[in-house]
């Protein structure tokens, strides 16, 4: 029997407690100090979703290239230098930057990431061999190759993955997108799509497509967030990526909205996939969210938000947690199942 202790993140807060557990499962808890020296002593939490990431493109961070920080120059479909690189890239390095990226994200705390999958059905089988070995799991969304329905691309790409993860309208002719989520609403698999990153979009139009989630909305109106929130939609908020951009996102106005609110890294050429140093970035720029807010976020809140396995940290559980370091974040102890 191994023993964790210290505060226990819970949906409403953290607890002071302790955490037994042997063969992956948590059997004992308790709110006293443990029979015996804990492992780790820290804050206690399950582990983290990362709701937004571009796996594909970690191969770039390892090559010595200048970025240009003009988001329609580095990332925009067809055109951008994401895709050339991409183009160009063996399916070796690209696979390979996959698995460093998910090894990142599994040594710090995130067991699940929701990925935009770029390259139609090889994009899908790329990410597919780079989780083989890993404990670390993938909600693929993916996307066809070109700005274009194509009926029979995108019954396989649905049949293959767990939804559609799209760049924005403005990327699209509307009435190609509006067949797109007919597809996958259809299927009942999840539709996704970035929204008023660069400039305003048009929020009904948005709104029409019914997605799942929405990545972004930095430009929108506090009436397009409104309609948002009538909406039930949650929004993915990636601040680094942002911060590269050189657009900073008025979190404020977003969490008053009462919008259901997520973290992800977004692209990896740019971020580390690292939710902590996301929540990190979060504390030193803004003074909206608590750390225990963050984390609940990060955490039980994802898993609403997204509809996702629920998970707590109770007897007969797996046990899946992190324990990190009051103070700094950092990562003390790991158990992954």
């Amino acid at each position: 029997m191994k023993y964790v202790a210290g505060k226990i993140l819970t949906q409403n807060g953290f607890e002071e407690g302790y955490i037994g557990f042997e063969r992956d499962e948590i059997v004992e808890k308790g709110k006293t100090n443990p029979p015996q020296k804990p492992v780790a002593k820290g804050l206690i939490c399950p582990f983290f979703i990362n709701a937004h990431t571009h796996v594909g493109d970690s191969f770039v961070k390892y090559r010595n290239i200048t970025l240009p920080k003009k988001l329609e120059e580095l990332v925009e479909p067809p055109n951008g230098l994401k895709f050339k690189l991409l183009n160009e890239a063996s399916e070796e390095e690209i696979i390979e930057g996959m698995e460093k990226s998910i090894d990142i994200m599994e040594k710090t705390g995130t067991k699940h990431f929701y990925d935009f999958r770029e390259e139609g059905i090889k994009g899908i089988c790329q990410l597919k061999t780079a989780l083989r070995l890993w404990k670390t799991s993938a909600t693929i969304l993916s996307r066809p190759e070109e700005l274009k329905y194509d009926k029979k691309e995108i019954d396989l790409l649905l049949r293959n993955s767990d939804g559609i993860g799209l760049s924005s309208i403005s990327d699209w002719d509307y009435s190609e997108l509006e067949k797109i989520a007919k597809d996958t609403h259809g299927k009942k698999k999840i539709f996704a799509i970035h929204a008023s990153e660069r400039i305003r979009e048009d929020i009904n139009q948005i709104i029409d497509l019914k997605p799942s989630f929405l990545v972004h909305m930095i430009k929108a109106t506090k009436q397009d967030l409104e309609i948002v929130k009538e909406n039930n939609i949650p929004i993915v908020i990636c601040p680094r990526s942002n911060k590269f951009f050189g657009i900073k996102i008025d979190l404020e106005k977003i969490k008053n909205s009462g919008i259901k609110i997520i973290f992800g890294t977004d692209n990896t050429m740019i971020n580390s996939p690292d939710i902590i140093d996301e929540i990190k970035f979060i504390k030193r720029n803004y003074n909206c969210f608590t750390t225990e807010e963050l984390l609940i976020m990060n955490t039980y809140g994802a898993r609403k938000a997204l509809n996702h396995d629920s998970f707590i940290l109770g007897l007969n559980q797996k046990a899946d947690f992190i324990v990190l370091d009051e103070k700094t974040l950092k990562p003390l102890y790991i158990s992954i199942c």
